[in-house]
């Protein structure tokens, strides 16, 4: 079998891995991916790395227009080169469902997971699953009746995160003072834009060491120029779980490390700052009162959202 899998950040690289391990583990298996760090120890062969490929927000989208769609050129002629049976999107919407309308008009099945949050905002995009998508794997339970709804074949696989915070074997990490976490986010744009903003609290906490959640994508150093002339302030690598079981409080970007944070019983404050245009436009289309996953699940602020200004 040949598997053609396409990933557009961390998360769904980390996903795609797992998905890769346990397919490798029962059948012989050939696989090219757009994919990072993840996948490429799985021993996946890699067509575009992530990190050169992955622009967040309107403004930056608009801004890489050009590498954007050679992007989407490159990948639909890689496809094509490749001949998969199937082709597995993870996440990504705004390139993946490009991906899905070129791949059903080539014959190429494909399944789609971790499915675009529709629910949340750009409801027009199901007329794009429905005709393009041969089934969605969900993480969410409700998103099951959602899609059926609108006529769309979605099975619920559960959400890998709660199995692997459940089977995570933790290192022991020690401190002096208690610990408050900062997880800044993957992306380089986030982490230029949200990290600076969590370090200006450090100096009102003296009796507590902050330890930001760091991802192998970016060096040090990289890290070192942001933080600048805060003491006080330790940089860990991979190794998140780690941090979050041991803090006392996190800082925590919007997205899959919050999900996570609750999963570990770690308090949290969701914190999120982008363009100001991305926020304007965000707050135009967005159908829900919340961003972090917690609290949309639930429907209700049980963890406080501090979102731009």
């Amino acid at each position: 079998m040949k598997l053609y899998i396409i990933t557009g950040e961390p998360s769904g690289d980390f996903h795609a891995a797992n998905i890769v391990k346990s397919l490798q583990s029962k059948q012989k298996i050939s696989i090219r991916a757009w994919g990072g760090n993840h996948l490429i120890k799985q021993g996946v062969t890699i067509a575009r790395n992530i990190k050169n490929t992955s622009f967040m927000g309107f403004v930056e989208v608009v801004l890489n227009l050009n590498k954007v769609f050679n992007n989407i050129k490159y990948c639909k002629s890689d496809i094509i080169n490749y001949k998969p049976d199937l082709v597995l999107l993870v996440d990504y919407p705004a390139f993946n469902l490009k991906i899905a309308k070129f791949c059903k008009r080539s014959n190429i099945k494909v399944i789609y997971f971790i499915a675009p949050k529709v629910w949340a905002w750009n409801s027009r995009r199901v007329l794009s699953i429905k005709r393009y998508v041969d089934k969605l794997l969900v993480v969410f339970p409700f998103e099951v009746n959602y899609f059926q709804q609108k006529e769309i074949l979605a099975e619920y696989v559960g959400n890998p995160l709660v199995d692997i915070t459940k089977k995570y074997k933790f290192k022991n990490i020690n401190f002096k003072k208690p610990v408050i976490a900062l997880l800044p986010g993957s992306r380089k744009q986030e982490i230029k834009s949200i990290l600076p903003k969590m370090l200006e609290i450090v100096d009102d906490f003296p009796n507590y060491h902050f330890v930001i959640a760091a991802v192998n994508d970016f060096s040090e150093s990289y890290y070192r120029q942001i933080i600048d002339k805060h003491n006080n302030i330790d940089i860990l690598f991979n190794q998140t779980y780690d941090i979050l079981n041991i803090a006392q409080l996190a800082l925590v970007v919007s997205g899959t490390a919050n999900l996570e944070a609750s999963l570990l019983k770690t308090p949290q404050i969701v914190c999120y700052k982008t363009h100001f245009l991305n926020y304007y436009l965000a707050r135009l289309l967005l159908n829900i009162k919340y961003i972090s996953l917690p609290n949309i699940l639930l429907n209700k602020e049980v963890i406080p959202e501090l979102i731009q200004g």
